[in-house]
């Protein structure tokens, strides 16, 4: 994958969150901007997406740590153990905002 490619599949991949967050039920706020997202839950906690055009990866911080996730063409993976993006946020969103997400589609 080129950079130019891993940079239009980050900016994709934060455009259906961004879609996907706008039908909370929730008070979640969001801020996007260059490749990096700020997700501020009611808690006051937050969920952080950067893009690492370096190493071509997008990187998540949540409550429980952070993470770092490779595309395989299909869909994004962790790398330490191969858990994808959907399921690593849909946990992360049902912990620290209390809502159940469908990120099947990231």
């Amino acid at each position: 994958m080129t950079e130019s490619e891993f940079m239009t599949r980050v900016d994709q991949t934060l455009e259906q969150l961004e879609d996907i967050l706008d039908d909370a039920e929730s008070d979640l706020d969001y801020e996007s901007n260059g490749g990096m997202m700020t997700v501020k839950c009611e808690n006051g906690s937050q969920i952080i997406f950067t893009r690492q055009p370096p190493l071509k990866q997008l990187w998540v911080a949540t409550r429980h740590g952070g993470f770092h996730f490779d595309h395989d063409g299909k869909q994004w993976h962790r790398d330490t153990d191969q858990a994808t993006l959907a399921e690593v946020l849909a946990q992360a969103f049902a912990e620290q905002a209390g809502e159940n997400f469908d990120f099947s589609d990231l």
